[in-house]
Formats: structure tokens, C-alpha cells, sequence
């Protein structure tokens, strides 16, 4: 990306009067000019601090912003919640050198010219100086979706204003262009902003073609018809189709010349550790998805980052190979072919692979940039998962570690998922035991107990058919211990007892199982009332796979139970560093609240309880920490709403259930609890 402008525009505005930068494209970011970060933790405050960013240099009205960001409250605790998020803003833009927001009785607003917002920057771009396109690498406000109902229409609109405006300007750069290097150029980052435009697709076509690269104008068409397949259902119109026959090469013989023979390839999977011969049985079952990760291509860095960029490949290789459900290419192998061709169908070809990460490094000012992509190879080399990580270029094994942590805590997830996607659109018809369990875990993390008594129905038989598959066994073990924590287990004894069988079960068949053993110590410590052992297990789990979200999570519980609510901290701080966005977030953050209860700190713990709800609406977990958080702050209308949701997902609950369950190494812990349940309401029988 050519962003020589835009720095020297951000250079000449520090110089100046602005005092904060603003990423909303993509992960929201804000930044003091001297680097100090200053993004708000809580996500109404980040949302207020948007919507006050792409309304420069207009106010916004108090009831238009409790409007958006409280549209189900009554007008009175909106206006409220709105001060106090104020108020948090506020504290979040104090290290900036001067006041930042303008406050009055009726209007709230950013100051006039101290901010630099990357979406007025691209919607200054012009057809003579688009450089600024580039800063679309992802999805307006991404990780701030769900807020709010209103909210989420509001950023609906604002997406497809900037989307409509930056499609209107990609098109006319790209028709200004003659060359087919600079077309290729302009297609791309026209299809970056929509991947539906056939005008992008048949231009990178023809500038392919005038290239003679033949093979890459099918791959490009095979591209644009699984985007539009995808997206809606169609295939490609007459005229694209007319293009291909007009363009697509007489005999595959000069694509042929470029492929490795087949003994080439098979020694290049050797080399990979991705030969496709299915695993016998008696072996640590794993899953057939296998992942490749390619250098980061250095743009702009000069060749004394060629390092840097193989030593992020290899880091990141070497965490996603702690992961049991992904077989990993090697990425000294995937190197030495890509110094000849980067083409995503060749390295497919090559190495039989299904997924592959590649990306971009840049350099400036004291920072580096680097930009991943997660690619589907069977599903037309589309763009799964994009994310950007920035940092200073003071520490550059800091930069390795911080990139592949990050990276490897999300590519599994969003790999698992698109693979239960994929399982789930095939016929049931003789799926092998992983399927089952893929097929599964779509279901268990929706806490719906239709939905969820179904996923425990296909982890069964997922173990009756292979019973030494470790992933039926881990996550059966699992859903047992999620229907006794949601209060649906008829029998709490019988399934804390099946649960410990299958979890010895898998970890007698794979000991060294990061997943297994956090989902173990949640066996152990809320069903067997084992909480040492417990949390013996959970610091094995992340020390064995420190990139595993879901580990840290789960120690979340069993720490706090134990009383341990530093260590506690540590674990939920770095579960939320690692995955945002986690797709087991509903299941997994229900440890939040509980945590922020028993620091006392009840305002945390009923803003984490709403956001969980949200997410997660007939889950009866997270209801409970919520509700003794609003009996202790004495928010009885509240609390009621609340108590009516709980007796509805977990019919009797009381005092006294809640007394049956896991042990409290303090009592002051349960007593505490307990309290802000009878305030609450709840009954004590």
C-alpha cells in the first residue's frame, strides 16, 4: 500500500493542532501523537467516541446518542447511561495534552481539528491521489457490532455510505488506467471494496491476458464466480463468461510447465508434513484441515527485512502447529516455492493444502505494519480473515511474538467454524467422527437447549463411532460440563460422572492437548469440586498452547473460585487480548461478570452481564453473577426483568441450588454472592 501521503498529511496535522489518531476501519484504534494509547476499554464508550468521530464537525444531539446507543431503555436511564459513558470517555482522552470533547446541556462533539480519522482521510481520496484507498483493509467498526439495535442500523448506513462513495472512486481510477500492471493495481483494490463487481473482475481478466498470463485469467474467473456464489448465489453473467472463452488459453500445457511434477509435489508434502494419507486408527485423531503460512511480502522496507518477514512466518507456523485440529505445511518448504510463484492454485497444487496465510510487511516512522489475509483455497481462494497488526520497531522479536500470538489465537477458531460450515451443508450419510463434532460446535456455542441438546446428540455419537477421538471426547466432556453449569442436567451426579469419563478417556490418548486439559480442569473443579487440581490443569493448558484463547478463558472460573482473583484478571486480560471477537464468546466470556462481582466492582459486572446476554440469551450461567450484581446495587427493576429471564432458562432456581454447586475457597466469596441474590429476589428454597 502507497501511504507515502497520507503520513506526510498525519506528520503535518501532529505538527499542528491534532492531537489523536483515529483507526475505525477494521479493529477501532486511537492513538496520542506521542503513542500512548487511548482507545476507551468498554465498547458503548468506544461506540460513542465513533459516532461523535464520523459526524465531524457536526455536534450530535444527547438524545440522538442515547437513541443509538439505548434504544431499549426508557428515556431517563438512557440519558444517564449516556453521562456515565461520557464521563468514561472523558477519563480514556485525558493524557492528551488539551481538552478533546466539547460538552454542553444539549450537544456533544470532538473539538474542531484535533483529530485525524482514517474514513475523512479515504473520503478525501481523489482519482489523482488514491493512495488513500488503501487504508480499506477491513470493515468499518468491525468489532463493534451488536452494541445496540439502533446502533447497528446506524453503522449499516455508514458502511454502505463509505463503501458506496470509495466504490464510485475505485472505478473511476481504474478506468483511468492504461497500463496492465496499473490495471491489475486498480482491479484489486476496486475488488477489495466489493468483491460483487463483475467491471473489476473481467479488468483484472484482460490485464492478466495482455500480461500472458493465461492461467491466471482462469484462476481469476473460477475467483469471481465463488465470490458471487457465495454472496448471491449466482454465476457469473454472459458477458464474463463470454470474456473467459475469449481469453482462456487453447491447452493447459503453459499452466502445465509451471506445476511441479508429481514426485515434485509429493516430496515438497513430505517436506510439509501434509502427506494426505488418512491417520489410522489407535492415533491421535485430527482433523484433515492443513494450513500453510507464506512470508509476508516487505513493501517498501528494503531487503534488510527479508529476516523479519521469514521469522514472522516461521512464528507463526510454529503456533499454529500447537494446535491438535490443524496439520501445518512447513514454512521453510512453502518459502523456497514462493521465491518462484506466489499463485495461491500452484501452492495448492504443490502441497495440497487448504488454507493460506499470507500478507504484506510495511515500515515507517518508527513502526511496523503488518497486514495478514487468511485465504480458502477450495472455496476460490476467497479472503476468509484479515487482520492488521501494528508496532514499534524498537523490539523486533516483540513484533514476532505479538504478531503470532495474536494470529494463531484467531485463525483456529475461524478455521473450526468455516469447517462446520462446510460439514453442515454435506448430507449426514456416513460422516466420520470429526465431522460430527464439526457439525456440533455451531450448536454448542448458541446456548439455545433445543440447538444445544442436539450438538450433545452428535458428540455422542461422534465417540460411539471412533472412541478414540480426542475431539469427540474433549468436547463431549465439555458439553456436559456447559448443561450442568446452565442448569439442564436432570442429573448433575450422572453427568459430572460421564464427563470425567471422557475426559481421562482423551487425555489418556493425547496428554499433551492444550484444549483437553482446560476443558478437564473445568471437569475437575465445577463438576468433581476439585479446584486445585483444577487449576493445575488450567497452567498446564496455557503453558503447553499460550495462544489458545479458550484456555485462559476457562481458567477464568476456576481461579476466581479459588479466590485467586489476581491471577483470575490475568487470565480473562489476556483471553480478551488474544480474541475479541472469539466465536465462542458467548459461552466463554460468562466468567467475566462472576469475576467483576467478586472484586466488588458491580457497575463491571452488570455491563459485562448485559453484553453477555446479548449475545447469549438463553443462557442461564452469566444470568446469575448479573443479577447478584443488581441485588447489590439495589436496581430493583432491573434485577426483576432479570429474575423473570433466569426462572424461564432454569425453572427453580434458588439460594439454596446455588449453594449445591461448585465449592468457594473463601467464604467472604459466597457470602458475597449470595448476597446480592437474596437482594436480587431470588428465593432461598
Amino acid at each position: 500500500m502507497n501511504t507515502g501521503v497520507i503520513h506526510q498529511r498525519v506528520a503535518a496535522a501532529a505538527a499542528g493542532t491534532v492531537l489523536v489518531r483515529l483507526r475505525l476501519i477494521g479493529q477501532m484504534e486511537a492513538w496520542s501523537f506521542t503513542g500512548e494509547a487511548v482507545l476507551p476499554a468498554g465498547r458503548k464508550t468506544r461506540a460513542l467516541l465513533a459516532v461523535l468521530a464520523l459526524s465531524l464537525p457536526r455536534p450530535v444531539m444527547r438524545s440522538r446518542l442515547a437513541g443509538l446507543l439505548w434504544s431499549r431503555r426508557p428515556a431517563e436511564q438512557a440519558r444517564a447511561s449516556l453521562r456515565q459513558e461520557i464521563h468514561r470517555l472523558g477519563e480514556a482522552l485525558a493524557p492528551l495534552s488539551r481538552q478533546v470533547l466539547v460538552i454542553n446541556r444539549d450537544q456533544v462533539s470532538l473539538a474542531s481539528g484535533v483529530s485525524w480519522v482514517d474514513v475523512d482521510e479515504v473520503l478525501r481520496a481523489t482519482p489523482e491521489q488514491p493512495a488513500a484507498l488503501g487504508l480499506l483493509d477491513g470493515e468499518l467498526l468491525e468489532d463493534l457490532r451488536g452494541i445496540d439495535p439502533a446502533f447497528d442500523l446506524w453503522l449499516a448506513a455508514e458502511r454502505e455510505r463509505l463503501s458506496d462513495r470509495t466504490r464510485a472512486l475505485a472505478e473511476r481510477v481504474l478506468g483511468a488506467q492504461v497500463e496492465p500492471a496499473a490495471i491489475i493495481a486498480a482491479a484489486q483494490r476496486l475488488l477489495a471494496i466489493d468483491r460483487m463487481h463483475e467491471g473489476g473482475w473481467r479488468a483484472l481478466m484482460r490485464a492478466y491476458a495482455a500480461c500472458g498470463e493465461r492461467g491466471m485469467v482462469v484462476a481469476t474467473f473460477e475467483r469471481c464466480r465463488a465470490a458471487l456464489a457465495e454472496r448471491l448465489g449466482a454465476l457469473p453473467s454472459e458477458e464474463t463468461q463470454r470474456l473467459l472463452a475469449e481469453l482462456r488459453p487453447a491447452a493447459p500445457a503453459s499452466v502445465a510447465t509451471t506445476v511441479p511434477r508429481a514426485e515434485a509435489r509429493a516430496a515438497a508434502r513430505a517436506e510439509a508434513g501434509t502427506d494426505p494419507r488418512p491417520e489410522g486408527r489407535g492415533h491421535v485423531v485430527r482433523s484433515a484441515v492443513r494450513v500453510g503460512v507464506l512470508p509476508p511480502l516487505a513493501i517498501g522496507c528494503g531487503s534488510g527485512r527479508s529476516g523479519l518477514v521469514t521469522a514472522i512466518a516461521e512464528e507463526i507456523t510454529a503456533a499454529l502447529s500447537r494446535c491438535r485440529t490443524l496439520a501445518v505445511a512447513s514454512s521453510g518448504a512453502l518459502a523456497r516455492f514462493a521465491a518462484q510463484s506466489r499463485d495461491e492454485t500452484l501452492i495448492r497444487r504443490a502441497f495440497g493444502i487448504d488454507y493460506l496465510l499470507d500478507g504484506s510487511l510495511q515500515q515507517d516512522s518508527g513502526r511496523i505494519r503488518v497486514m495478514l489475509r487468511l485465504l480458502d483455497l477450495r472455496g476460490g481462494n476467497r479472503v476468509i480473515w484479515s487482520q492488521r497488526f501494528d508496532h514499534d520497531d524498537t523490539d523486533l522479536l516483540a513484533v514476532q511474538d505479538a504478531v503470532a500470538a495474536r494470529a494463531a489465537a484467531r485463525l483456529e477458531p475461524e478455521i473450526l467454524f468455516l469447517e462446520a460450515e462446510r460439514a453442515t451443508a454435506r448430507p449426514l450419510v456416513d460422516a466420520a467422527a470429526f465431522e460430527l463434532v464439526l457439525r456440533a460446535l455451531p450448536l454448542l456455542r448458541r446456548c439455545d437447549r433445543d440447538a444445544f441438546n442436539h450438538a450433545g446428540m452428535l458428540l455422542k455419537q461422534a465417540a460411539v463411532l471412533d472412541p478414540d477421538c480426542v475431539a469427540a471426547l474433549a468436547w463431549g466432556a465439555f458439553w456436559q460440563v456447559l448443561r450442568v453449569r446452565q442448569g439442564w442436567a436432570d442429573d448433575v451426579a450422572l453427568a459430572a460422572a460421564e464427563a470425567g469419563r471422557f475426559a481421562k478417556r482423551a487425555m489418556a490418548l493425547d496428554p499433551l492437548d492444550a484444549r483437553l486439559l482446560a476443558i478437564a480442569g473445568q471437569v475437575r473443579g465445577m463438576l468433581h469440586h476439585r479446584l486445585p487440581e483444577a487449576a493445575s490443569l488450567h497452567e498446564k493448558s496455557v503453558a503447553l498452547n499460550p495462544n489458545l484463547a479458550m484456555a485462559w478463558a476457562l481458567g477464568v472460573r476456576t481461579l476466581a473460585h479459588l479466590g485467586r482473583l489476581e491471577d483470575a484478571g490475568r487470565f480473562g486480560e489476556r483471553y480478551k487480548q488474544l480474541a475479541p471477537l472469539d466465536p465462542f464468546a458467548p459461552v466463554l466470556d460468562a466468567a467475566l461478570p462472576l469475576l467483576a462481582l467478586l472484586r466488588h466492582d458491580h457497575h463491571e459486572a452488570v455491563r459485562l452481564g448485559r453484553t453477555v446476554c446479548e449475545m447469549c440469551p438463553a443462557g442461564a450461567d452469566p444470568l446469575k453473577p448479573y443479577l447478584a450484581a443488581l441485588g447489590h446495587l439495589r436496581a430493583e427493576c432491573e434485577a426483576a426483568h432479570v429474575r423473570r429471564r433466569l426462572a424461564a432458562t432454569e425453572p427453580g432456581f434458588s439460594v439454596a441450588r446455588f449453594l449445591a454447586g461448585p465449592p468457594w475457597a473463601r467464604e467472604e466469596d459466597r457470602a458475597h454472592f449470595c448476597a446480592g441474590l437474596r437482594l436480587a429476589g431470588v428465593p432461598e428454597r
